[in-house]
C-alpha cells in the first residue's frame, strides 16, 4: 500500500496553520474541552492563539499538555520529522534528521526521542493474541567478541511475532528486559500475551514460565548455530529480527541502552501499521497529543 510521498504531506501539512488545525482537530474531534474543568465554552484570543474557558478563565493552546509542550520550534518542523520518521522504514538518524530539517544534531535528537516516546507508550499498550512466535535477542553492544547470550554491552530483549490463521505474520512486539530469568519472563508476560494465546518457543528455561501461566506454551528443540535459525516454528520472528538487525546496523551508529526501549518500539511501531501507510501521520499526532510532556532531564533518562 503506498504512504504518503514528501510532496502530498507538504500539500495537507506544509503550513503553520494546516499543522494548527489538524493537531486541534485530532486533539478536541468533539469540539475544545477544558483540561480543567470539562467545561466546552471558550474564546479565542486574537493573534496568540490561544483558548480561554468561559468558566474557569484558564487559558490553554493546543500543545499545552502533549508532546509538543513548551516548544519553541514550530509546528510544522515537528509534523516534518514526524513524516520522516514514521514513514522511514529502517528509521533515520539524528544527524540525517537535522540535516533534512535544518536544525542542530541535539535539537534533532530530542525531537526523534519524543517521537519515538509516543510510540513507545502505544506498543506498550498492545498484547499479542493466538499463536505467537517468541525468542530472546540482544540489541547494540560490541560487535567483536563474545556473541549472543551472555556477550558484554549487549541489551537483552524479548521478541515475539503473532501470525494469523493463514501463517502469515500480524502483529510484532519487541520489549526489553533485566535478563532470561523464569520470574522476569513472569511478570512481563501479562503485559505482552493475551490469556490463551499459543506462545511456541525454543527450550531455554526461562521460558517454563509461560507455561504456567493462562497460555498454551508449546518448546521446540532448536539446537543451536545456523540449523536452529532456519527453524519453520520460529521463521517470522527471525525474520523480524534479521530485518531489526540490518536497520540498525545500516542507520545507526551507536544505540545505549537507556533509549534502547524507545528504539525497539519503533521498529515495532511501523510494522504494526505497514498496511496503514495512509493513516499512519494523523494516528500519530492523535496519540502525540494524548501523550503527556516529557522534559529533557526525562528524555535523557531513557
Amino acid at each position: 500500500m503506498r504512504g504518503m510521498s514528501d510532496e502530498g504531506f507538504r500539500k495537507v501539512c506544509g503550513t503553520e496553520e494546516q499543522c494548527r488545525a489538524a493537531l486541534v482537530r485530532l486533539r478536541w474531534p468533539d469540539g475544545f474541552v477544558c483540561p480543567s474543568c470539562g467545561h466546552r465554552g471558550h474564546c479565542v484570543l486574537a493573534g496568540r492563539g490561544l483558548y480561554q474557558r468561559n468558566r474557569c478563565k484558564k487559558q490553554t493552546s493546543p500543545t499545552a499538555g502533549t508532546i509538543f509542550h513548551a516548544t519553541k520550534l514550530p509546528l510544522s518542523l515537528w509534523f516534518a520529522a514526524i513524516h520522516l520518521i514514521v514513514t522511514a522504514k529502517n528509521g533515520v538518524s539524528s544527524v540525517e534528521l537535522g540535516r533534512r530539517l535544518g536544525v542542530k544534531q541535539p535539537t534533532a535528537w530530542a525531537m526523534k526521542h519524543k517521537i519515538m516516546a509516543v510510540m513507545a507508550r502505544r506498543e506498550g499498550e498492545r498484547r499479542l493474541a493466538g499463536r505467537v512466535e517468541m525468542d530472546d535477542a540482544y540489541f547494540g553492544g560490541k560487535r567483536s567478541g563474545r556473541r549472543g547470550r551472555g556477550a558484554a554491552g549487549k541489551t537483552p530483549f524479548v521478541a515475539a511475532v503473532s501470525t494469523g490463521s493463514e501463517g502469515r505474520p500480524r502483529k510484532v512486539k519487541l520489549v526489553p528486559v533485566s535478563g532470561f530469568r523464569k520470574r522476569e519472563i513472569a511478570r512481563g508476560a501479562p503485559r505482552w500475551l493475551a490469556p490463551g494465546s499459543e506462545v511456541v518457543t525454543d527450550g531455554f528455561g526461562c521460558w517454563r514460565a509461560l507455561g504456567e501461566g493462562a497460555y498454551a506454551h508449546r518448546p521446540v528443540l532448536t539446537g543451536s548455530g545456523p540449523k536452529a535459525g532456519r527453524a519453520a516454528s520460529f521463521k517470522w520472528v527471525n525474520t523480524a529480527l534479521s530485518n531489526i538487525k540490518c536497520a540498525t546496523t545500516g542507520t545507526y551508529r551507536k544505540i545505549g541502552p537507556n533509549h534502547a526501549e524507545r528504539y525497539l518500539a519503533s521498529f515495532a511501531w511501523r510494522y504494526n501499521r505497514r498496511y496503514q501507510l495512509r493513516t499512519m501521520i494523523p494516528r500519530f499526532v492523535h496519540s502525540a497529543a494524548r501523550t503527556q510532556p516529557m522534559p529533557y532531564p526525562t528524555l535523557i533518562a531513557g
